[in-house]
């Protein structure tokens, strides 16, 4: 690998949204399976203009949240072109999308990064590959992002994400190799360890070339931001944008103490997320700002609370002051 200067096209710092994938309604005249329900690309480009509005600097589409792995490729297209043109046409030309991919094979990787590109992505954020989670290596996996990035048309991000990739470990020093890599720009850390985020972000290869390093988790953006990552890339921001852009902000402003008061707010709010993943994201964005349907999950995920609307009493409670500020901003 070849080191670069600190010019990488990295996504650009604020708060990215992975956005759920929106399925067509059971009341839809194009529903037709409970467990395999079409694509619903109008309320897809509706929720992804409300989050540009209020402040979203971009998009991740196709990740977790998104459901990659229980769409077919020209599913994936089709939604990243839906996105790309419907913000076009709504004034957001230039608007950052980013599209994950959550294979083990490096060939079937770079083509759905190549399909990204012609779809109208500006990034992929690629898994690490977990299924032999038991064996890999570090040596393998930066074996594997290398040579996905020397192929992919676009420039890429490491997700690492534990929850969703087998438990398998990345160190900070592979992170840190692999961001001398010139189409390598950055990572999406979703889990719970600030001193890694603090090791990669603050290590001199990363600063020098320009590396972003976004947590995955909203509950740590004001801890991140204090020890120099770019922002977050945070559910919790599908349906409250505008209160956790506010935190960063307010961070941009010196305004810490009113940082931490907002950021308690988004952390005890996020324990929905941490108990409900994809499928809690899905319920409070159709029940705050009313875009799909609260069950709208493919199988094996099932959408809606066990409870129904007497667990989404005990959120609403918790949530109450974050309805009140994003009304307020």
């Amino acid at each position: 690998m070849t080191n670069t200067a600190a010019n990488k096209a990295a996504p650009p710092p604020g708060i990215y949204v992975p956005v759920p994938t929106f399925f067509a309604s059971k009341l839809s005249p194009v529903y037709n399976n409970a467990l395999r329900p079409p694509l619903d690309l109008e309320t897809q480009l509706a929720h992804s203009l409300h989050l540009a509005k209020a402040g979203i600097k971009g998009l991740v589409l196709l990740g977790s949240t998104g459901e990659a792995v229980h769409l077919t490729r020209t599913e994936r297209s089709e939604l990243i072109s839906a996105v790309k043109n419907g913000l076009a046409d709504n004034g957001f030309e230039e608007y950052p999308l980013i599209a994950g991919t959550a294979s083990n094979s490096i060939d079937e990787t770079v083509g759905m990064l190549i399909e990204a590109k012609e779809s109208g992505a500006g990034w992929g954020m690629v898994l690490v590959p977990s299924y032999f989670a038991a064996f890999v290596t570090q040596q393998g996996i930066i074996d594997w992002y290398t040579t996905v990035a020397d192929m992919s048309p676009i420039p890429i991000m490491i997700y690492y994400y534990p929850g969703v990739s087998n438990n398998v470990m990345v160190t900070p020093e592979t992170i840190t190799t692999l961001a001398e890599h010139p189409n390598i720009v950055g990572a999406k850390l979703s889990h719970g360890n600030i001193s890694h985020h603090t090791i990669v972000a603050q290590h001199p290869t990363v600063k020098q070339t320009g590396f972003a390093t976004f947590t995955g988790l909203g509950q740590q953006l004001l801890p991140v931001l204090a020890v120099g990552c770019p922002g977050a890339i945070d559910g919790l921001a599908a349906f409250f944008p505008k209160s956790v852009v506010y935190i960063f902000n307010l961070v941009e402003e010196g305004k810490w103490g009113k940082a931490r008061e907002v950021q308690s707010f988004v952390s005890s709010a996020e324990e929905l997320i941490v108990k409900f993943g994809t499928a809690g994201i899905k319920e409070a964005v159709s029940r705050i700002l009313g875009f799909g349907d609260n069950d709208g999950c493919r199988a094996p995920l099932h959408g809606g609370f066990p409870e129904g609307d007497k667990e989404w009493e005990k959120w609403s409670t918790i949530m109450s002051p974050l309805v009140k500020l994003e009304a307020s901003l």
